[in-house]
């Protein structure tokens, strides 16, 4: 069986992905380009991969790029609870404005968690860059840290979605697109 054939539908072609991240990266060098700090992209690994890679290319500012791994998902599609850092930065953000690049915003539980950490490391803003969000299932409120800023790619219906860099138990991130998983895969 093909990967497309787990499909159910798809959400946002390739086509439409490109366009939004050249969109997303043109703002983020507007906005941060009278900054005298410096500034730091931190990919949560490893669902972001893709996105962050895209968009760093699209990037017109000199960055640094590291990654963060925060866990609270097993194999399937509940979560384990807390989220806990079990992969931390190498770069010292202390002083620096970080953009914490994200592949999809959901309950806001890690996010509000990673933030949180890189507020106490010093981070002298904490922006959110993510991919996709999905505000009908936020359960946690995150603030963002100083003059933070929140940039979305897409705003995601509450579908099981994949592709991108987006899984289902290690699977399907390399789709070139966001499509709807079929119910029949992960229940």
């Amino acid at each position: 069986m093909a990967l497309d054939d787990h499909i159910e539908s798809t959400l946002w072609s390739q086509d439409q992905i490109s366009d939004r991240v050249f969109e997303i990266a043109t703002q983020i060098s507007k906005d941060f380009k009278r900054s005298t700090d410096s500034l730091v992209f931190v990919g949560v690994a490893t669902g972001a991969f893709m996105f962050l890679s895209d968009l760093v290319k699209k990037i017109e500012l000199p960055i640094a790029v590291d990654f963060i791994r925060a866990e609270s998902y097993g194999s399937g599609t509940e979560s384990n609870g807390a989220p806990r850092i079990s992969c931390d930065v190498k770069i010292d953000v202390k002083g620096k404005h970080v953009i914490l690049v994200e592949d999809i915003v959901d309950t806001g539980s890690t996010l509000a968690s990673l933030i949180s950490h890189l507020e106490s490391k010093g981070a002298s803003s904490v922006s959110v860059c993510t991919f996709l969000d999905k505000p009908a299932r936020r359960k946690v409120h995150f603030e963002l840290v100083g003059e933070g800023k929140f940039y979305r790619g897409f705003e995601c219906p509450d579908y099981f979605v994949v592709g991108y860099g987006m899984d289902f138990a290690e699977l399907y991130r390399n789709l070139p697109y966001v499509g709807v998983l079929k119910p029949e895969l992960y229940k």
